[in-house]
């Protein structure tokens, strides 16, 4: 059952700052949010806050199980989770990243534990909102696209307002230029990398980084 709120609208083109210490406040709290992305919208929350990942899987009305692409700051960060097999694996993220493009990797044996599963997507953004925010965190963040499940993503702020906005605790918007495709999903927890879906940047450019 889905909690009836009335959500906070916050245009992150007002005042950049506040809005980042506003989502900062909420992930940490265990609220979900919706906050403009280098692909499409996305829900955001803490992925180690079980009620919170839950509530996002409801409002998706989305199978329990699926998981969610995560949003990290460096690759600094992202070693504390996971296992990088090779110095060419690393030299691949290394030249794709910051960019719309997510990659599925094998988590480390203390997050594969936390997570109970083997691998995860993440992805390092190019988007001012979300590095700001998760160069604040310091953690990794939720995103997944804003719909429910077998529908299209809903991708203008105004129809996410009026669709989700008594299920979130904030929607976090700009008025900025809107983006209309997914990430790229390349999955690189085995040796060779391999393509799970084609997005904003084409996957044969890429995949000649992988050298």
């Amino acid at each position: 059952m889905i909690k009836i709120k009335n959500a906070d609208i916050i245009n992150i083109d007002d005042n950049f700052d506040n809005s980042i210490q506003k989502a900062k406040e909420l992930y940490l709290a265990g609220s979900v949010f919706i906050y403009p992305t280098d692909t499409i919208y996305g829900f955001g929350a803490n992925p180690f806050n079980n009620d919170a990942v839950k509530t996002i899987t409801d409002i998706k009305r989305r199978d329990e199980g699926k998981k969610y692409i995560l949003l990290i700051d460096s690759i600094e960060n992202l070693l504390k989770y996971v296992e990088i097999q090779s110095e060419k694996h690393l030299d691949f993220l290394l030249a794709i990243w910051p960019n719309p493009v997510s990659v599925v990797l094998r988590l480390n044996s203390k997050t594969s534990a936390i997570f109970g599963t083997e691998t995860a997507g993440f992805r390092i953004p190019n988007h001012r909102f979300c590095q700001k925010l998760t160069s604040e965190l310091k953690m990794p963040l939720i995103s997944t696209s804003v719909n429910r499940s077998n529908n299209p993503p809903v991708i203008e702020p105004s129809l996410i307002k009026d669709e989700f906005s008594s299920e979130v605790d904030a929607v976090f918007f700009t008025h900025k230029k809107s983006f209309i495709s997914a990430s790229t999903l390349i999955d690189l927890s085995s040796c060779e990398p391999k393509l799970l879906r084609e997005g904003k940047l084409k996957y044969e450019d890429l995949i000649q980084n992988f050298k």
